[in-house]
């Protein structure tokens, strides 16, 4: 934005400064003037230097005044100029810092020394923000070129078997068919599932009631075929949690939760234990689950984009993205919740969702 060029603020705290000093002085001779000069009789017709009186006083005192107040403005005018510097240095170290920012480094931080006042709150905050925004836009690159390497595999693969199919007729056109339907069902599930990643990034839910047990219910009877195919044990327990929010998003966090713990619990012969109470005024969703033992130091990278934490068959319809945790821990935090992921010991992993408890 286009601005017309006007006095900085440093000019105009030094004019400030002068223009304060100037009425003080002014004052100050004012009270001289009508306090001190009214008690001296006014002997202007009599012969000089007999006495003192008001005639021989405004003749002394008025040069005298004229020059301590020109004394006064220039000393304002320089004395304000070197303190406004002095107070402004700080921001100017901080407009520095956002204009390094704004050319596209954001590693650069300001860290202003000196004990607290309104400018280094302001510096502190600044270097917080530049943080936040360095670790967000860092995020969001990791996470665009994971997509960019994920959504290529599929499209790899379909080039490659229409390639196949043009160069070679005598190739079973069904088989071909039925793989590019596969892999483009797989492409086609993981946009679906970084635009919901994204929506529920924004923020963008309900303030409908809902309940987690009739969603716990009801992901663990879309998912029982699989479990059963797994010979996976799956329960469901527990009591109501009502909460307010996006019933779809809710339901996707608790599906993908389900399923996260059914295809992550090999060997086969396992079991998924879905549980939903309520504790004061939180609502609880917990999914544990049997599995391979997994290191504590992999849990926290879980819920980042296209992390798998144990190996998986990637040959089937469920064979997902890796953003399954990603995609839960954005539904919780755009409704305000808390996401726990504890490693069992014997192991699995157990995943505790708490949301606030609807009135």
């Amino acid at each position: 934005m286009r601005r017309r060029p006007g006095l900085s603020a440093r000019g105009k705290l030094a004019l400030s400064y002068a223009g304060f000093l100037f009425v003080a002085g002014a004052l100050l001779m004012a009270v001289v003037w009508g306090y001190l000069l009214r008690y001296v009789p006014d002997n202007s017709q009599g012969l000089l230097g007999v006495s003192p009186n008001r005639y021989l006083l405004v003749r002394t005192f008025a040069p005298a005044a004229a020059v301590a107040m020109a004394f006064l403005l220039v000393f304002g005018l320089v004395g304000g100029w070197l303190l406004a510097g002095r107070m402004l240095a700080p921001l100017t170290r901080i407009t520095e810092a956002a204009r390094t920012a704004g050319k596209g480094s954001l590693s650069h931080r300001i860290r202003m020394e000196g004990r607290q006042d309104e400018f280094r709150e302001l510096a502190d905050a600044f270097d917080s923000m530049l943080e936040q925004v360095e670790s967000h836009v860092a995020e969001q690159q990791r996470f665009a070129a994971n997509a960019s390497h994920e959504l290529r595999t599929p499209l790899a693969i379909s080039r490659a078997l229409l390639d196949l199919a043009r160069k070679d007729p005598t190739q079973d056109l069904t088989e071909i068919v039925e793989r590019l339907h596969t892999v483009n069902g797989r492409a086609i599930d993981l946009t679906e599932a970084l635009l919901l990643l994204g929506r529920s990034d924004r923020g963008n839910v309900g303030g409908e009631e809902v309940d987690l047990s009739l969603l716990a219910e009801e992901a663990a009877e879309t998912l029982l075929p699989l479990a059963e195919q797994r010979r996976i044990t799956l329960d469901v327990t527990g009591g109501a949690a009502p909460v307010c929010g996006s019933a779809e998003l809710l339901l996707r966090m608790v599906a993908n939760l389900v399923q996260n713990a059914v295809v992550h619990n090999l060997p086969a012969d396992g079991t998924v234990t879905v549980h939903t109470g309520t504790y004061g005024d939180t609502s609880v969703l917990r999914v544990e689950n049997t599995g391979r033992p997994l290191p504590p130091e992999r849990v926290p990278t879980l819920t980042e984009p296209f992390q798998r934490g144990a190996e998986r068959v990637r040959t089937d319809e469920h064979a997902g993205a890796g953003l399954g945790l990603a995609i839960v821990h954005s539904i919780v935090r755009a409704h305000g919740g808390i996401l726990t992921l504890v490693p069992r010991p014997e192991g699995g992993l157990t995943v505790t969702v708490r949301l606030a408890s609807a009135p």
